[in-house]
């Protein structure tokens, strides 16, 4: 049986209704801050950003602070290695945890006794797991959050070599985290198992589609947001409204006003106008592929999930209107045309892009990015520190004998790879300098994603 088989059989035993193996998780408070705790596609991803620009836009009035401690390369026992002084130094009141990923090897996986060292690389991330999931017993006012990575892909037909069977292993990490979860009545939520069921779903119409990159492994935008939302709908926010109009415009009457406010209302039979505000903001999708290598931007998720149904609606209805056409303005400004029938059945404004509110919470959307691109530097700065000067004695030292030692490894592409944040990130003058415009672009963001009162017009296009 040759490789691709043996991973569709795998797979077969695997997968089941992705919706039984979803825990309910705890949702966010105002002035919770967030630790996501992973290896490289938490490091460099996306998926805590997305879900940190919902909580920006959906929840204007509760701030929280959401933190990158993803690292590179990391395993378990890597991660148990740093716990104090990268994690927990950080203060999380929520704290969630994923690894797995290089815990169970690469080129393993072509030799003959590939099975016997997979099982032993399992037990070795579950041993150091133990040392993980005791720090986290004692930490007494944290939620804990544990996620089932995400997978590996072994089904799509891109020319890339392919680890037989990894993904098998991989699924074995995140069953004893799903087991762990359940034991210590923490969150859980399984990533792998959803995102293998649009893999093969989207592969029955194109064969080269996958969620995991080009590497197999480091998902893309659409991959990110696809976690993002499965993470979103563990919180059990699907279903919340950005708002909700309900307009009989014969009877010139608000029947509905959902998460928002909805006045004076002036109808002529030729114009209906009022005065909206919403206690939310739309969510704004990233048309734009953002990151090293990304070919796929947060919009292309869309066609493989429910978001915007579930998610992204500000619906307007408004029944009663004679036949004909109508163009939407908001603040004078027109958005669009629709007709009498679109209007009654209702027209999702988070959808149209030209809206005020929507480009409101474009910026909201920019700025969290240019934060991201900031986080993604001190998070190489620690890749640095954890992952190559912590063994050989010298963490946190800047000093000369540090860069020597950098100097002295320069053939190692990671941290060759890294030295240009580091040269910069060892001062701790620039690294405050970050910190701080990270601290401006969060503050920047909770001063404007206030939504603001909106005068709406449904003019009839003669």
């Amino acid at each position: 049986m040759n490789c691709r088989k043996i991973s569709l059989v795998l797979i077969a035993c695997v997968l089941f209704s992705f919706a039984q193996a979803q825990q309910t998780i705890p949702q966010f408070k105002k002035n919770e801050r967030v630790v996501f705790v992973g290896n490289s596609i938490t490091h460099g991803g996306h998926y805590h950003s997305f879900i940190w620009l919902y909580y920006m836009t959906r929840f204007p009035e509760m701030p929280i602070s959401v933190m990158n401690a993803g690292i590179g390369g990391d395993t378990a026992g890597d991660i148990a290695q740093r716990l104090e002084e990268d994690i927990f130094s950080k203060n999380p009141t929520y704290m969630t945890m994923t690894f797995g990923m290089n815990d169970v090897g690469y080129y393993d996986f072509y030799k003959d006794d590939a099975q016997e060292i997979a099982e032993r690389q399992i037990k070795k991330s579950y041993d150091s797991y133990q040392i993980i999931k005791k720090r986290m017993q004692e930490a007494k006012n944290v939620t804990k959050v544990l996620i089932g990575g995400s997978p590996y892909d072994e089904t799509s037909k891109i020319e890339n070599q392919i680890f037989p069977t990894k993904n098998a292993a991989l699924l074995k990490v995140n069953n004893f985290l799903e087991a762990s979860a359940k034991e210590n009545n923490w969150g859980f939520v399984d990533f792998a198992r959803p995102m293998m069921e649009i893999d093969l779903r989207e592969q029955k119409k194109d064969s080269l589609f996958n969620l995991e990159g080009g590497d197999r492994i480091h998902p893309d935008n659409d991959g990110h947001m696809v976690m993002a939302y499965l993470f979103l709908k563990a919180q059990g926010l699907d279903g919340k409204k950005v708002a909700e109009i309900d307009i009989d415009a014969n009877a010139a009457k608000v029947n509905l006003a959902d998460n928002c406010k909805v006045s004076d209302l002036k109808t002529n039979g030729i114009t209906l106008s009022f005065n909206y505000k919403a206690n939310a903001l739309p969510y704004p999708v990233d048309s734009t592929a953002r990151g090293w290598g990304s070919k796929k931007s947060q919009k292309d998720a869309l066609k493989l999930i429910p978001f915007t149904k579930e998610f992204n609606q500000e619906m307007l209805k408004v029944s009663g209107l004679s036949k004909g056409n109508y163009q939407l303005s908001i603040d004078g400004q027109p958005i669009g045309v629709f007709s009498a029938s679109d209007f009654a059945k209702g027209v999702n404004m988070a959808e149209l892009t030209k809206t005020p509110q929507y480009r409101q919470a474009s910026k909201i959307m920019l700025l969290n990015e240019n934060r991201l691109e900031i986080e993604r530097r001190i998070r190489d700065y620690a890749w640095m520190q954890f992952s190559f000067l912590q063994e050989k004695g010298l963490l946190f030292a800047n000093n000369q004998e540090a860069i020597d030692t950098i100097s002295a490894n320069w053939d190692n592409a990671f941290v060759r790879g890294n030295f240009g944040v580091y040269e910069q990130a060892q001062y701790p003058e620039i690294r405050k300098v970050w910190q701080d415009e990270m601290d401006l672009i969060v503050n920047t963001i909770y001063s404007i994603n206030k939504p603001i009162a909106r005068k709406i017009e449904l003019i009839k296009v003669q």
